[in-house]
Formats: structure tokens, sequence, C-alpha cells
């Protein structure tokens, strides 16, 4: 399979005064097109730092990251904004909706800001809505959303056009237990549908949705295993003995 996400040997270096951070120390990590990987580790351990790095916010001390092909190395600044833009997408804990904008307008902005005409973006965001069962509330504000819906919405956006990487941080951390697995179930759907995702928790149930589990500890990949069967194993017959 295709790998979408590509970071190589990748170390991030931070000044603290005097003093050397390191966040991040030679990973390697790959994420597949229609696949979705999880990153677990305490607090402070690199996770964070891994999203922003993959999602081109950052630039890495040193190593290779590319996305759906494309080495960051060597690009210049807007082509990397347009790059984000296009190709990856971002769900945040917090949701991070434009209090002004309706739905449709906020999942519909990144599309507009990459030179669709609003008639065109506003189509691909209802679409977009109408898959994530929001059509009906296409035109409400956050403020009259409820949490799960507002992140439903969030999804969308990180969804919509022709994104091939999505990055998650915390997706779930503000929602209840039932929000929480509808919103991986959500992220599931997503990839496969052919994206590749990488999703930061520190729910060991929710992480169980993924492809595969890595930790990251004082910035380095200590571990990475296939998950166990998520919760949607439970509703697949299974085959007599």
């Amino acid at each position: 399979m295709t790998s979408v996400l590509e970071l190589r040997q990748v170390s991030k270096t931070y000044r603290d005064g005097a003093d050397e951070v390191h966040a991040l120390r030679e990973v390697d990590l790959s994420v597949e097109a229609g696949k979705m990987v999880a990153v677990m580790g305490p607090s402070g351990s690199g996770k964070s730092t891994l999203l922003t790095i993959a999602g081109a916010l950052e630039t890495p001390t040193a190593g290779e990251v590319s996305v759906a092909g494309l080495a960051f190395a060597g690009m210049s600044r807007e082509d990397r904004s347009r790059l984000r833009r296009r190709a990856i997408g971002y769900v945040f804990q917090d949701f991070n909706l434009l209090p002004g904008l309706t739905a449709a307008e906020n999942v519909a902005l990144p599309l507009e800001l990459d030179g669709r005409s609003r008639r065109k973006a506003g189509a691909a965001a209802l679409d977009a809505l109408r898959q994530l069962d929001l059509g009906d509330r296409a035109d409400r504000f956050p403020d009259q959303l409820s949490g799960g819906e507002r992140q439903r919405v969030a999804i969308a956006r990180a969804v919509v056009g022709d994104r091939r990487l999505l990055l998650a941080d915390e997706p779930t951390g503000a929602l209840d237990s039932t929000n929480g697995e509808a919103v991986m179930r959500l992220l599931l759907d997503s990839c496969r549908r052919g994206l590749a995702a990488m999703v930061v928790t520190h729910d060991a149930q929710l992480a169980s949705w993924a492809d595969r589990v890595v930790f990251i500890r004082d910035g380095r990949i200590v571990d990475g295993t296939a998950a166990r069967p998520g919760p949607d194993s439970l509703l697949t017959e299974q085959p007599a003995r």
C-alpha cells in the first residue's frame, strides 16, 4: 500500500535558555492510505510536536518528512501552506470553529481560501456535512450545536476536498464516551474512503479503533503494535468453529 505520511529519522530540538530540549529523537513512522495510526504517550512525550511536524506547521531539526510523495525539505513557505490546505486536514480537541460562520461556511472556508468559488465550495461543504448526518444543521452557528455536532463539523472541514492525510489531536477529549466513540467511528470511516490518519489520544479504548498503535516516550518511538480488534469487530458475525 502507498504511504501517505513518511517520517524518516526526524528530530526536533528547542532552545530553553542555555539548555536544549529534545522534543523528538530520530523518529521513523509511516502511515498508509486507508489506515489509522493512534499515537499514545505521557504528557510531554512529543505527541503534539509529532503532529505539528507531520502537518508542516513546524520544521524538524533533522530528518525527512513527506506527505503524498511531496518532501517538505526545500519547500517555500507558500508551497507548504498550499500543501496543508489541499492535502492535510486537522481535527482538534477544542474544534477551532469560527463562531461567526455557520457550519457550512466553516467547512467551505479552506476550499475558498484555496481558490474555489463560493458556490462550488458551499456545495462540497454541504455534501461533507450530509455524509456526517449534519445536512439539516448546515445553517447553524457553532454555539447552536452540541459538542458532538461541533466535532462532526470539524471532521467535515478536515476531510472536505481532496485531502490525503488527517491529523487529529485528542479529538475526543472534550466529549463523553458515547460521542467519543462516534467520532472515532467517523474518523475510521474516512480512512475506509482512502485517507490516512494519525490520531493522538490518551484513551486506550479509543486507540483500539486504530489499525496500529504507536507509543512515544521522551521523543522516541518506543513501541508499535497492531491494535486489538476494535468495537466494530463485535458487530461482525464470526465464523462457526
